[in-house]
């Protein structure tokens, strides 16, 4: 498996790319993100869906770096019921294109306070859409999804984005309040990394 020796995840998020990492374990010798190629540029994503922008991402950054290159790219999010599934593909940009995580947060509890949303109707997920290439070809797709529901306010010190207030279902406590490991075992993202894992095993298993 020497060509699987390399994997470049198609995003400039450090927090995304160490929390990878962490869930591939030494299934890689080396992971990369684009910090190391600050070439490519900011990828815009302009998909309507996480699979548009995590197929979009994947082949962008494929192409630029050859055939030779496996390249994952993770698009994912906070779908929020009370709020018809937003922010969905603009979570990381919900409170305007130069958004903090910070702001984000503060946007999403006031909008759940404007429709007095308590309780039960403050149902989530986190969606995690993944996509691997080989240069311009597309090899696979993964999917991760974590229930949940959205705290009244912000909890914990750990995690990033949204973490400090999703509490995951079957749970009491936020991401941002869960150990790693704990997150890493049950989240989207674990999820989806998950079917890799697996697809990396018997790549006949998903086309």
């Amino acid at each position: 498996m020497n060509e699987m020796n390399r994997l470049i995840i198609a995003t400039g998020n450090t927090h995304k790319t160490e929390e990878i990492r962490k869930l591939l374990g030494s299934i890689f010798e080396n992971i990369e993100d684009l910090q190391s190629y600050p070439e490519i540029g900011e990828i815009d994503e302009i998909g309507s869906t996480f699979q548009e922008n995590a197929e979009l991402k994947a082949l962008e950054v494929g192409k630029a770096l050859g055939d030779s290159t496996l390249i994952l790219s993770d698009d994912s999010g906070l779908e929020v019921d009370a709020l018809d599934g937003a922010p969905g593909v603009r979570s990381a940009r919900f409170s305007g294109e130069n958004a903090t995580d910070s702001n984000n947060r503060k946007k999403l509890l006031n909008e759940l306070e404007a429709i007095n949303a308590q309780g039960e109707s403050r149902t989530a997920r986190f969606r995690c859409v993944m996509v691997l290439v080989k240069g311009d070809q597309k090899l696979a797709d993964f999917n991760g999804v974590v229930e949940g529901k959205i705290a009244d306010l912000e909890k914990g010190k750990g995690g990033f984005g949204y973490d400090s207030l999703f509490i995951p279902q079957g749970y009491d406590m936020t991401f941002a309040e869960l150990p790693s490991d704990t997150k890493n075992a049950i989240s989207h993202r674990a999820n989806a990394l998950a079917a890799f894992k697996s697809w990396l095993l018997d790549p006949d298993s998903k086309k």
